[in-house]
């Protein structure tokens, strides 16, 4: 399989197929972010031989003496068919509509199990295509796409160079709704700096509860000395929030979303796991995280926080 550099992925998509279609992020200017940092570009597509390539890989190793041993070990006639792939890279959605349905054509070539095909997305993505063709591309399997909005805090977004603002956020996301693509959202809890957190959490919620994502999917900041964001720290342009702050952050959303969703803090980035759907669960996720903030202190939260070696 043609992979390059580190291959990131949603919790939720470990079944998925990983096809990689491109390589680093189209707009690699977001202040804390190191995700693409190992490569030495800023952003490519794959070549579509090597896409075939991998495919017929996958298909073939679906078929080799190893898969079907392990699928009789597993108590299973037959291995269970690919019903979802997802694309790599950080914002292959930025692809012209003509290219993402000649990849869907070629994954049902070799897979016409697959349903559907994920990939990460950036709000700005979705501006360069039409109400039709999103509704061609819902139509060729793309679905439950994952986005990484951040926040809803158009201060914090400028700050950080998100290079969309929230009423961005709802435009798109409204005309994804349209074109009946679902889709995700990921949340960074402490991007709006020490003392802003809280109101950060709640003018997001104010966005998000006018949309309807599947899921609010919390990762807690992390800053990297490789980070533009770590040098605004030290030239002082900016506080990062206390590890107890994050948390009454990531209470402060809990409390004030009221839509229908699951949420569900599983990176690494969160010392600790939580998942529950709302509205049903807010009670027991703000519970959990009174506990956290009554019964946990800052110091171990700043240990798990400075040695967590990559997110």
């Amino acid at each position: 399989m043609h992979y390059t550099g580190t291959i990131w992925r949603p919790p939720y998509e470990a079944d998925s197929l990983l096809l990689e279609v491109t390589a680093g992020c189209t707009h690699h200017k977001c202040k804390f972010c190191t995700l693409y940092s190992d490569l030495p570009f800023k952003f490519r597509m794959s070549p579509m031989e090597d896409m075939e390539s991998d495919l017929l890989e996958a298909q073939v190793l679906r078929a080799n003496p190893y898969s079907k041993m392990l699928t009789r070990l597993q108590g299973k006639e037959k291995p269970e068919p690919i019903q979802r792939v997802f694309l790599t890279g950080a914002n292959p959605f930025i692809l012209k509509t003509e290219k993402l349905l000649e990849i869907a054509s070629l994954i049902q070539k070799y897979f016409p199990s697959v349903k559907s095909i994920g990939c990460f997305a950036r709000i700005t993505d979705f501006v360069n295509k039409t109400d039709d063709q999103l509704i061609q591309l819902r139509l060729a399997g793309y679905n439950r796409l994952t986005v990484g909005v951040e926040t809803g805090d158009d201060a914090a977004l400028a700050f950080m160079r998100k290079g969309y603002t929230a009423n961005d956020i709802l435009t798109q996301c409204k005309r994804l709704e349209q074109a009946k693509i679902e889709y995700g959202f990921f949340y960074l809890t402490g991007i709006s700096g020490k003392g802003h957190g809280e109101m950060g959490a709640k003018v997001s919620a104010e966005i998000f509860n006018q949309l309807h994502p599947f899921l609010i999917g919390p990762n807690m900041l992390t800053i990297y000395p490789e980070s533009d964001l770590y040098q605004e720290i030290q030239n002082k342009n900016w506080e990062e929030e206390s590890e107890l702050e994050k948390y009454r952050e990531l209470r402060a959303l809990v409390e004030n979303l009221n839509i229908s969703t699951f949420f569900a803090a599983m990176g690494a980035s969160n010392v600790f796991q939580l998942r529950g759907h709302l509205p049903e669960d807010k009670p027991k996720l703000l519970d959990t995280l009174d506990q956290i903030l009554s019964q946990v202190s800052e110091e171990e939260l700043r240990n798990y926080r400075e040695n967590l070696p990559h997110l």
